[in-house]
């Protein structure tokens, strides 16, 4: 069965706008998890902007599995070192930015990266990289140590919503994928997805996981959470 993990950070985003607790983040991430999502996703971001250093806490107290996305920076590996989540995501990250705006420049920061893999692989953390699909990027990640990619699917996702051309981009995100396997590397997909992009991407065999949180949250507003996950579930394993 193809995994799905839901990023519940707007969660926090909601509850941060009045500073009251509610959305009480745990018994949210409880909730999720009861409906059949396989992990929850949160980003320890810099500025804090929603998730909170006591989420993580205690999100990782309730032995709910953790999927940490964060920068890849010795302040952060540190954090998750404490805190031993179950899984990181290392991500690039900017303080201005809305929302992640692609894969991390591996070449750039390929010492730093390589140590906090290393550091994290010895705690039995699994550690995936977040980066665009494209082949010289998973080459690299299986040289610094990684066990897992997540291939940004931001630009897929964007021209499937604007109805233009994605063939291209579906292919190179297969080929990708079929590369990362051939690797002994495991092939996430994330950022951006929607039910129509969740559709074509599950076509591609080798894809195990999906992380979605912006259009899950958003979309649970109008359908509630329980039919919003049920279905993407149903849409990435319906090969």
């Amino acid at each position: 069965m193809t995994r799905l993990g839901i990023n519940i950070d707007h969660i926090a985003t909601l509850r941060n706008a009045r500073n009251e607790g509610h959305p009480n983040i745990i018994e949210s991430a409880k909730k999720i998890m009861s409906y059949g999502a396989h992990s929850i996703t949160i980003h320890l971001r810099e500025d804090r902007r929603h998730i909170k250093d006591k989420d993580l806490s205690l999100l990782v107290k309730s032995k709910i599995p953790i999927n940490l996305e964060m920068a890849s920076n010795r302040k952060m590996l540190d954090i998750a070192l404490r805190r031993k989540p179950k899984f990181v995501c290392l991500v690039p990250e900017k303080r201005k930015e809305i929302t992640t705006e692609g894969g991390l420049n591996i070449k750039k920061n390929k010492k730093i990266i390589e140590t906090i893999i290393k550091k994290l692989n010895q705690n039995n953390i699994r550690t995936s990289l977040f980066i665009n699909p494209n082949m010289n990027d998973i080459k690299l990640s299986k040289l610094l140590g990684s066990k897992c990619v997540e291939l940004h699917t931001g630009k897929i996702s964007i021209l499937i919503k604007k109805n233009k051309n994605f063939k291209h981009e579906l292919a190179k995100i297969k080929k990708c994928t079929n590369y990362a396997k051939s690797l002994n590397l495991e092939v996430h997909a994330g950022h951006g997805i929607d039910y129509k992009t969740a559709k074509y991407l599950s076509s591609i065999k080798g894809i195990v996981e999906f992380n979605i949180g912006h259009f899950i949250i958003g979309e649970s507003i109008n359908d509630g959470l329980f039919k919003v996950i049920h279905k993407f579930k149903k849409i990435i394993n319906k090969k």
